[in-house]
């Protein structure tokens, strides 16, 4: 009697998007060995999409960005989006954005353009699976560790399902992206480095996203550069998270999720980890940015 084959299961990429990478809640402590976080950037939105899958707090999801992601389901599942509000279609079917949805399996999944905002976060009933790196499944950017970009073609396992989640929407609501952005910023430890007239002028300066913003930094742009008080360069030196520095050209620099964790321009002071940095994961270019007396 032949052996029976196990069913197959996961998600098969059938349309990548622009920049879609797994993440999770990254890989903190190991900067000492030069490896950054990671992780997703809105950490919220995140959250929620496991929350709603019935996964543990630190299951991978996907995390795109601005165009979403096609993934065909080998095996019935739950999936849940959330992040940038979006359409999603379950093979042709508009379903729910931001609460759990059965994927029956061979079932397409299409998730649809932001209409706001900038990352979508796709998560699915028993987190993606895989082999961790450093305790992560994150995918990082700048080191290179972690699985790679979505392809198409690409299968995602998918780990073994948890108790099956109600189909009932979050009592918690997240915020929509923002249409300005507000940066509480604690100054230090290089403010001494900027003249005090800049310094004050910070406060009233107003800065636009930069197309240039990745998940490695969130760059400004327009605003009033800030001008140093003393010459010379900077010997690299430890960042973290929220980390602003500032370049010759005086426009700063928010580090994200994939920054590198030493750097060798002043850092003006530090936005600290919660719901401004995962505004900034939503900021889209051109969106107006403050910055307001942090601690």
């Amino acid at each position: 009697m032949a052996e029976e084959l196990p069913e197959p299961s996961g998600l098969l990429v059938v349309r990548p998007g622009a920049l879609t990478t797994v993440q999770d809640r990254g890989r903190p402590g190991y900067a000492h060995l030069g490896v950054p976080r990671s992780g997703a950037l809105d950490t919220a939105a995140y959250a929620l999409a496991n929350r709603l899958v019935g996964n543990a707090a630190g299951a991978a999801a996907l995390e795109t960005t601005l165009d979403g992601v096609g993934l065909r389901a080998l095996a019935s599942t739950v999936v849940a989006v959330t992040g940038a509000p979006c359409p999603v279609r379950v093979s042709g079917r508009p379903v729910a954005w931001g609460a759990p949805v059965r994927l029956p399996a061979g079932a397409e999944l299409e998730v649809g353009r932001a209409e706001s905002g900038v990352r979508g976060y796709v998560a699915v009933r028993g987190g993606l699976a895989g082999p961790p790196v450093l305790g992560s499944r994150s995918t990082d950017l700048l080191s290179g560790l972690g699985p790679p970009v979505l392809a198409a073609g690409m299968l995602l396992p998918v780990g073994p399902p948890g108790p099956d989640p109600a189909l009932a929407a979050d009592v918690c609501g997240l915020p929509g992206p923002p249409s300005e952005l507000l940066l509480p910023l604690a100054l230090g430890p290089r403010a001494d480095w900027f003249t005090e007239a800049s310094l004050a002028g910070l406060w009233g300066a107003v800065f636009r996203v930069s197309p240039r913003s990745n998940r490695i930094g969130l760059r400004t742009e327009g605003g009033r550069a800030l001008v140093r008080a003393r010459a010379g360069e900077l010997p690299s030196e430890g960042m973290v998270l929220g980390a602003v520095q500032v370049p010759p050209d005086g426009l700063p620099v928010v580090f994200l999720a994939d920054h590198p964790v030493t750097g060798g321009y002043p850092v003006v002071g530090v936005v600290p980890p919660g719901p401004a940095l995962d505004a900034a994961a939503q900021a889209r270019p051109g969106t107006p940015v403050r910055f307001v007396r942090g601690r």
